[in-house]
């Protein structure tokens, strides 16, 4: 997490669960070339997920991880999806997952073709709640 203890939220724990389904979506986004979110069914089973795609080889994942941490610049702590500086809630959606208070688990992983890597975080429960606040 982004300074967790800025934000009062406790640390992500570790699920290989969550990295198994981020590794098959984006082996399957590396094979398929197409960066899109993965379609999921409202309910029970349903993960958050931040994406991120670039030149292969040409970031580390502090780089890459950093991308979505950077958002922070554009929070504000309002009401999901009213949480942003910008007004388009996807400019820090990515940083709102990552800090989500309720998501208490996270697995990442990365899958590359030979132009291209493609890194998923999956999270437990998922956040991004409409009507809901970061932390």
């Amino acid at each position: 997490r982004s300074t967790p203890a800025a934000v009062g939220v406790p640390p992500l724990v570790w699920s290989d669960t969550l990295a198994t389904t981020a590794r098959a979506y984006a082996e399957e986004m590396a094979n398929t070339r197409k960066f899109a979110h993965a379609h999921q069914v409202q309910g029970p089973g349903r993960e958050g997920e931040n994406l991120w795609t670039g030149t292969r080889y040409a970031y580390a994942y502090p780089e890459m991880i950093g991308h979505w941490v950077a958002e922070r610049k554009d929070f504000v702590n309002g009401v999901t999806p009213a949480f942003s500086r910008t007004g388009k809630y996807e400019d820090v959606a990515h940083y709102t997952q990552i800090v989500w208070r309720n998501s208490t688990a996270v697995g990442c992983a990365m899958a590359s073709n030979e132009r291209d890597d493609y890194l998923v975080c999956r999270y437990s429960p998922p956040g991004n709640v409409v009507g809901e606040r970061s932390y």
